[in-house]
């Protein structure tokens, strides 16, 4: 594998031929993005994307629309609104009927993957197929295992584009995942957070494809600015490789956040950025020690040494049970900033420098308000 390198957010390149992944297919309550397309019975396989431009749109079609989630079940008022008690036969046939839905939906579902009547957009994003399987493979570790507690998901607007900008650790990014199911599940206008990822992703083998259904696209300005425009919420975490691999000892204290390039294409879009942190990601995997040798073997930035892998072989690449906060901050506005603003160092370096101080200050009062690693 060639060496990995993360591609600069503020070096606006084309993207040549990297392999993006990212761009929604828009739900009716969102603006559509351009270039939608649909799979149809006798085209290429799930993962052939054209490159971004130039990558070509595929046809005109509108994407499937999200499958609506099953309601909560209310407790009993709904029994007592039908005038039957809980456990009656009104009850089972409630139970039976849904169970059938169900049953019907996922042969729908299945039927469309079969015969390929199903839409990505130009990014690769198979919005389907992330609301359906992927949300539901990650919930069990947002929910069960890692218990994220999220504050602040009013400060994500409900509708048109925002840069939501956050901390990034845990030796596997485990962090950009749950903070996906954090606002696809928390956020009360159903949105999508689309992730920018550096090329290592989309040079792996089932990592690039998953990666590219769920959404996300090669960190560089171009990409960013396009998902903007259509309106999308869009992650980036500027510490990229320093933050995801740094070790142990510098937990929960923030590296070199680049030269601004995410303030720079915020300021064109004229979109705010939401500063986010995450707290509990830093101490799934304990890097105690870098593998360097092995790692420029593999062509990976680093390999973790932690106190389990690689020591105990499958069994160390387990994530200790650490208990999660995600919290986004106030926005930071970039409407009222003139567009020649996008060219100024001066202004960039401030802003850049006024979201990393907002959410290095907020780790530390989460920091003191946590009781215990795990619980």
């Amino acid at each position: 594998m060639a060496d990995a390198k993360v591609i600069p957010f503020d070096d606006d390149r084309s993207r040549g031929g990297a392999g993006g992944a990212g761009g929604a297919a828009q739900r009716p309550a969102r603006r559509r993005g351009a270039g939608s397309r649909r799979h149809g019975a006798g085209t290429a396989a799930m993962g052939d994307v054209q490159p971004l431009p130039g990558r070509t749109p595929v046809g005109d079609d509108a994407p499937v629309p999200r499958e609506s989630r099953e309601p909560r079940a209310e407790h009993d008022g709904g029994a007592a609104a039908s005038g039957a008690a809980p456990g009656t036969e009104s009850g089972a046939g409630d139970e039976a009927g849904g169970l059938e839905q169900r049953v019907a939906s996922g042969l729908a579902f299945l039927r469309r993957r079969l015969t390929g009547d199903y839409a990505v957009d130009d990014f690769g994003y198979d919005e389907e197929l992330t609301d359906q399987v992927l949300m539901s493979l990650l919930r069990p570790m947002y929910e069960k295992y890692f218990r994220v507690e999220v504050k602040g998901i009013e400060n994500i607007p409900s509708e048109g584009g925002a840069l939501i900008v956050a901390n990034h650790s845990g030796t596997l990014p485990l962090d950009g995942l749950m903070m996906q199911v954090a606002v696809h599940d928390n956020h009360p206008a159903d949105r999508h957070l689309r992730l920018l990822a550096a090329d290592l992703v989309f040079m792996l083998p089932v990592v690039n494809e998953l990666a590219r259904k769920l959404g996300h696209t090669l960190a560089c300005a171009e990409d960013a600015a396009r998902l903007l425009e259509q309106g999308e919420l869009v992650g980036v975490m500027p510490e990229g490789f320093k933050g995801l691999g740094k070790p142990f000892a510098d937990r929960y204290k923030l590296q070199r956040f680049g030269r601004g390039g995410f303030v720079s294409t915020a300021l064109r879009a004229r979109t705010p950025i939401i500063p986010c942190s995450i707290v509990g990601a830093e101490e799934i995997y304990p890097m105690i020690g870098n593998a360097r040798t092995v790692a420029r073997l593999l062509g990976f930035p680093y390999f973790p040494l932690t106190p389990t892998f690689p020591w105990l072989g499958p069994l160390g690449a387990i994530p200790l049970p650490t208990k999660w906060t995600i919290q986004f901050g106030e926005p930071i506005h970039t409407e009222s900033y003139p567009p020649e603003a996008a060219e100024d160092p001066m202004l960039m370096f401030n802003l850049t420098d006024q979201v990393r101080e907002q959410i290095q200050h907020t780790l530390y009062k989460l920091l003191v308000q946590r009781r215990s690693v795990f619980f």
